[in-house]
């Protein structure tokens, strides 16, 4: 395993990775215009106190999903995004970012945009495929050896749902979902814990049904749950049964998704447009607000600046109890599903309804 050590004042690598040497010219221009900036640094993004330890998780965080994924393009918003003050990369083993997120982070560790290793929060996540108890830890070692880390922050299980073991990849076969034996894949997530390679472990996309089941059988309760979440979708009643139980929740998707703006619920709503007019914010930021006044953490995903600085321009304010009240009335949609990850033919022998439960 390549392993990338971060130490506090520079990063040393066990093995040399060989750049890419014809893109090697762009990342040296990105470098170059980042650290001209870094002694300028946007205000800190304020942390959720998280888990059992209470452990910081920075409120915003960058998403790296990105369809079409192009490297260059995924490693300049990372470089970006930690120059603006960004700590918190969110990847996946289903992404294919997870090599890119760890050179960068080496690159902005070596031009001082961050301290150290100790300065970062990175979740990584395991994919359906590698949804059972003798695969959970392997793939979190390769996620590991892809971002050149010795362990990451927060590891969580993708969706809960498990597909015969293969290459992460979607959409998956209907006839290759498997039945999920929950209780063994959180015991290796807890062993991951327990080895030291995740410093907290927790779910995605999980009902108040799947995380009742989830609690009844961990040692270690989830920290995190990541779910779809912003004024389009507001899971109310999760977002009060994880509170209930201590669990932080995550929003991914905060801004509506990467769908064409005349589709994107967030963006086209008027409410939320009427309230940015009124109050000299974007559409986009009063979103957030939102969805940090719910107490939940977000990752957002921009491969531009401007919109990155934005996007965390969102802690010296507050909306009014109008603009909430409007904002609760506006009609609810989920549009992330299973659905969206399994090939439209086929059929299942696996019930897996309880999965896309819409709890409003």
């Amino acid at each position: 395993m390549h392993i990338l050590n971060f130490s506090p004042a520079y990063a040393v690598y066990t093995t040399p990775v060989t750049p890419h040497k014809h893109r090697e010219p762009h990342r040296q221009q990105v470098m170059a215009s980042l650290s001209e900036r870094s002694s300028t640094r946007h205000s800190k993004i304020p942390d959720f106190l998280v888990g059992p330890i209470r452990q910081p998780m920075p409120a915003v965080g960058l998403g790296t999903a990105s369809h079409p994924f192009v490297e260059e393009e995924v490693r300049a918003a990372v470089l970006t995004a930690l120059e603006l003050g960004y700590r918190h990369i969110d990847t996946a083993a289903l992404y294919a970012s997870e090599r890119v997120v760890g050179e960068a982070m080496a690159d902005a560790v070596r031009s001082g945009i961050v301290a150290s290793r100790e300065e970062l929060f990175v979740t990584s996540k395991v994919w359906c495929t590698q949804c059972h108890p003798k695969l959970v830890l392997p793939s979190l070692k390769e996620s590991l050896q892809n971002l050149q880390m010795e362990y990451v922050d927060l590891y969580l299980i993708h969706w809960p749902m498990a597909v015969k073991p293969s290459k992460p990849h979607f959409p998956m076969k209907r006839e290759d979902i498997v039945p999920m034996d929950l209780s063994g894949v959180w015991q290796a997530m807890e062993e991951c814990h327990q080895l030291g390679l995740a410093k907290m472990i927790g779910v995605s996309n999980f009902t108040t049904k799947k995380l009742q089941e989830l609690l009844a059988i961990a040692k270690i309760p989830p920290a995190v749950n990541q779910v779809e979440l912003n004024p389009t979708w507001q899971q109310k009643k999760l977002i009060e049964f994880c509170k209930d139980k201590g669990i932080q929740v995550a929003a991914y998707s905060p801004l509506g998704g990467q769908r064409i703006p005349k589709m994107n619920p967030v963006r086209r709503s008027d409410i939320l447009e009427e309230i940015g007019k009124a109050r000299g914010k974007s559409v986009a930021q009063i979103s957030l607000r939102w969805i940090y006044e719910q107490g939940a953490s977000m990752v957002v995903k921009s491969l531009k600046r401007e919109r990155l600085k934005e996007n965390i321009e969102i802690f010296d304010w507050e909306l009014s109890d109008g603009d909430r009240l409007k904002i609760g009335q506006i009609p609810q949609r989920k549009l992330i599903t299973v659905q969206n990850l399994l090939c439209r033919e086929g059929i299942s022998s696996v019930d897996i309804s309880d999965v896309d439960v819409l709890e409003m």
